[in-house]
């Protein structure tokens, strides 16, 4: 990649207007369905296993499996799998959404970071960015995507992936 490309997709990722999820949505109740459940309140886990929707306020989460933990200063800190995982949440004061999917979502509550592992893709409004790897820090309003080489059965080098961003023009009023 150029050194014009590489400045222009990190323009379009840390100075576009990034994402700011619903306020109200982290003093909403939890409410969390699936085929089975297991709750471990020794170690300050929660195991949720099929057809896993988390939905808090307006964020919704599906996948295969959920993992919930609490550490001691009382964070939360997620891991959703599936094939994909995906989440939905509306913007603070907007009426748009951003929604995000992946293989593994990972979401640090200490941090307020999420996560994309393998095939991820995070969408707002009518832009898109994929990469294999995206991570979005809702304090510091940044958001980066990584791609990279993955590997094959012998563990030699077998594909380049990139990230890809589409970002459609606003219309002039």
């Amino acid at each position: 990649m150029n050194y014009k490309n590489k400045f222009l997709t990190l323009y379009l990722l840390f100075l576009t207007p990034m994402i700011l999820a619903e306020q109200a949505d982290r003093d909403m109740p939890i409410e969390i369905e699936s085929d089975s459940m297991l709750v471990d309140d020794n170690r300050s886990i929660s195991v949720y296993k099929g057809d896993v929707i988390l939905t808090q306020g307006t964020m919704i989460i599906k996948g295969d499996e959920l993992t919930v933990k609490e550490d001691k200063q009382g964070f939360q800190h997620s891991t959703s799998k599936g094939n994909p995982t995906s989440f939905k949440q509306k913007r603070d004061g907007m009426d748009s959404y951003i929604e995000g999917k992946a293989s593994r979502i990972e979401y640090d509550g200490h941090m307020d970071k999420v996560h994309l592992y393998d095939k991820a893709s995070v969408k707002r409004g009518n832009d898109t960015v994929y990469g294999d790897y995206i991570i979005y820090d809702a304090n510091a309003e940044i958001a980066q995507a990584m791609s990279g080489t993955t590997k094959d059965n012998a563990g030699k080098n077998s594909k380049k992936t990139r990230t890809r961003a589409i970002i459609i023009p606003k219309k002039a009023k």
